[in-house]
């Protein structure tokens, strides 16, 4: 893992690929990957131009927020997976969910609500996330 549990240097990592995309500077390509996320979720963009304080906020879901870096985080992990083919068959139920409904952003929100699942799933059972359990809310959605 390229930050392991260093939350902060993640967090300047999405502000630093956001800047450098804005002022058209070259970006590796795991940059590039942050940056089209970001690119796709105006709603965010001002926090990662936020000054340095804005990148420590605690996110709580209890208090009814989102958490940015999460979500951004989530689209890439799906799109790790779509890329990698893993688990095994979500490149085959991609195209299904895009027939369905029409726009890859709001496929990947959808995937992200079963993949949120089964992280929380994993977390709570403190065991590795269940990939037969992940693939089939998938196809529920497809």
């Amino acid at each position: 893992m390229i930050f392991g549990t260093d939350r902060t240097a993640l967090r300047r990592f999405y502000a630093e690929s956001w800047r450098k995309a804005c002022n058209n500077e070259p970006l590796e390509a795991l940059e590039q990957q942050s940056a089209a996320v970001i690119g796709e979720h105006p709603e965010y963009q001002p926090l990662f131009q936020a000054a340095e304080a804005e990148l420590e906020h605690d996110y709580a879901p209890e208090g009814g927020e989102g958490n940015p870096f999460l979500h951004m985080g989530m689209h890439l992990a799906l799109r790790e997976q779509l890329s990698t083919g893993r688990p095994a068959g979500i490149r085959e139920l991609w195209p299904r969910l895009l027939k369905k409904l029409g726009d890859a952003h709001a496929v990947e929100h959808r995937m992200m609500e079963c993949l949120g699942q089964a992280l929380w799933e994993a977390q709570r059972s403190n065991r590795m996330p269940d990939e037969t359990a992940y693939l089939e809310c998938l196809r529920r959605l497809a």
